[in-house]
């Protein structure tokens, strides 16, 4: 949780590229350009995904605060004028290795996380995804206490920051073998967890609203950042009772743990007779299916060792069949297989859409007549964490109680966005406050939901290719929603705007304002801006619904099962 507070660097771009601006002189075009490197960075991981499984996971780790400190390091010599200015594409690509740190972050939490935490995928996922949304807000606290006039202090604190948390903590995070400590406690410490993440938002929020409305001290400021780092260390406690509560324990434990060993291979059992070799299912006579289940599995099992024996012999060979979902699949099975890309254009429509509304979020509350930016930006990365952490908990509830596919929540959050996008096209009063409220709900559950979902139909073994893959759906979505529709429908609109803005002018000073100023960006006002991208997003969610539902109507059998017998 630690370490993947320090992975939402990305989120703070907005508070950073204000000052990149200023100092070097950039135009909107440019920083549009800065912050297309900055979703790249964020999102192509394939390196990290394939070194953590050569490299031991604080070696990733390592090679990411490697990364994060050189990239904004730069940068931050750059902004102060210590180090000589370099051309665009070079700030592109120190902005890119930069961020490009989080991926070697997000891989080695998620990676550990999910093999030690095999029975409660959901909930670790969501809990994790969501400590990388609201990093960006939990930094920008830590800044307002430093109370920095020189603004560039703020890239120096993403430089040195997260690499001496992530360098502290790197040989702590590595899989231990958690399925062998599944404990009856666990439900109620995830529990503990969920109550203190919604408490952090609440706490965050409530800051966040506090300081801007009122202008505060300096002590009170420092006040409320300790008891942020008091929140942030209460989780600690968990572990911590947890090793000095099993000496009083064992024998309760041991009895626990040999229950749960002794159901886990029958839970599996009859799953793995099954896969052992591909020619059962070409040998095994018709009528097998027919029996019952324990005749069926004694039939399957003297088929399987006579094969074998044959095999032993010589006188089969076994041939390596393709993986079935919910097996170990590599990335290469992964990509033929249908079900991965309707989950790949699934969230590139949704996360895409959702990306652009985080991208724009500073000129859709200027074009709306909102001063205060920032609050929506902050407001944004909490509701943001929020349906990462819900996305988590109702997709396992979902999952748990009904053996159904985890996809439906990801429709459910695909409609709600929907919703969101068209009531900023709308332009209503206060629709900032719902859009934002809808769309970060939305846009969070996705990155709870896919990664535990991919982990359940392609295995555990190349989880950290797979879901490096499925990022590349997040820069995927914002290059095309962002950087095409919606910046060319904003400047032709503001076009139109400055054309009949120009026609209306009388006097000779305002042309005069005019002619100098003509190279200076455009500016759009009015709900016209967003009007037609805010429309075109919701139908693409709308699609994206129903590709998740396809999804959903796909792998039914799966979750049943996966986890119908669990439920039995």
């Amino acid at each position: 949780m630690w370490i993947q507070s320090c992975a939402g660097i990305g989120y703070l771009f907005g508070s950073l590229s204000p000052t990149i601006k200023r100092s070097l002189n950039y135009n909107q075009r440019q920083i549009a350009r800065l912050g297309v490197a900055k979703d790249l960075g964020d999102s192509v991981g394939f390196l990290a995904g394939s070194l953590s499984e050569i490299l031991p996971l604080w070696g990733a780790l390592l090679i990411g605060a490697i990364q994060n400190f050189i990239g904004y390091g730069w940068v931050w010599l750059i902004v102060t004028g210590r180090a000589p200015a370099m051309p665009l594409w070079a700030m592109c690509i120190l902005i890119f290795v930069g961020t490009n740190g989080e991926t070697y972050f997000n891989t080695a939490a998620l990676v550990s996380c999910v093999q030690n935490f095999p029975k409660s995928r959901g909930p670790v996922v969501g809990i994790l995804k969501g400590f990388a949304g609201l990093g960006g807000a939990i930094l920008t606290q830590i800044y307002a206490v430093m109370h920095s006039p020189d603004h560039a202090s703020l890239i120096f604190m993403v430089a040195v920051g997260p690499t001496m948390v992530v360098i502290a903590l790197m040989f702590i995070i590595r899989p231990v073998g958690g399925h062998k400590q599944v404990r009856l406690s666990d439900g109620f410490s995830f529990s503990i967890i969920y109550s203190i993440c919604l408490l952090l938002a609440a706490y965050l929020m409530g800051v966040m609203l506090v300081e801007d409305l009122v202008d505060l001290s300096h002590t009170v400021i420092t006040m409320f950042t300790v008891i942020l780092f008091i929140l942030l260390f209460i989780p600690i406690t968990i572990p911590i009772t947890l090793c000095f509560s099993r000496e009083t324990r064992v024998p309760a434990e041991e009895a626990l743990l040999s229950e749960s060993q002794k159901q886990e291979p029958t839970k599996y059992e009859e799953y793995t007779q099954e896969i052992i070799f591909s020619e059962v299912e070409d040998e095994k006579p018709k009528e097998i299916d027919m029996l019952p289940a324990l005749e069926r599995q004694k039939r399957i099992a003297q088929l399987q060792s006579k094969l074998a024996q044959a095999a032993a012999e010589g006188a089969v060979r076994i041939k390596k069949r393709r993986p079935h979902r919910g097996e170990d699949f590599t990335l290469t099975e992964a990509l033929i297989k249908a079900d991965f890309w309707l989950i790949f254009f699934s969230l590139l429509l949704g996360s895409g859409s959702g990306l652009t509304v985080i991208d724009n979020l500073g000129q859709m509350s200027e074009s709306l007549g909102y001063d205060n930016t920032h609050v929506f930006v902050s407001m944004i990365s909490i509701w943001n964490f929020l349906g990462r952490v819900g996305g988590g908990y109702f997709s396992e509830k979902i999952v748990r109680e009904y053996a159904y596919p985890r996809h439906v929540a990801m429709a459910v959050a695909q409609a709600i966005m929907a919703v969101g996008h068209f009531i900023f096209a709308m332009g209503w009063p206060g629709d900032m406050y719902i859009g934002t409220l809808l769309v970060g709900l939305g846009y969070g559950a996705h990155w709870a939901i896919v990664p535990a979902a991919a982990s359940e139909l392609f295995g555990l073994k190349k989880f950290g290719a797979l879901y490096n893959f499925l990022t590349l759906a997040n820069p995927a979505g914002s290059l095309v929603f962002s950087g095409l529709i919606a910046s060319s429908i904003y400047d032709r609109e503001a076009e139109k705007q400055a054309h009949m803005h120009h026609h209306g002018q009388r006097s000779f000073v305002s042309s005069l304002s005019s002619f100098v100023y003509l190279d200076e960006p455009l500016k759009c006002e009015g709900a016209s801006c967003f009007f037609l991208t805010s429309l075109i997003m919701s139908g693409l969610c709308i699609v994206a619904v129903v590709l998740s539902m396809i999804l959903v109507y796909r792998t039914k059998t799966v979750y049943a099962h996966l986890y119908g017998r669990s439920q039995s």
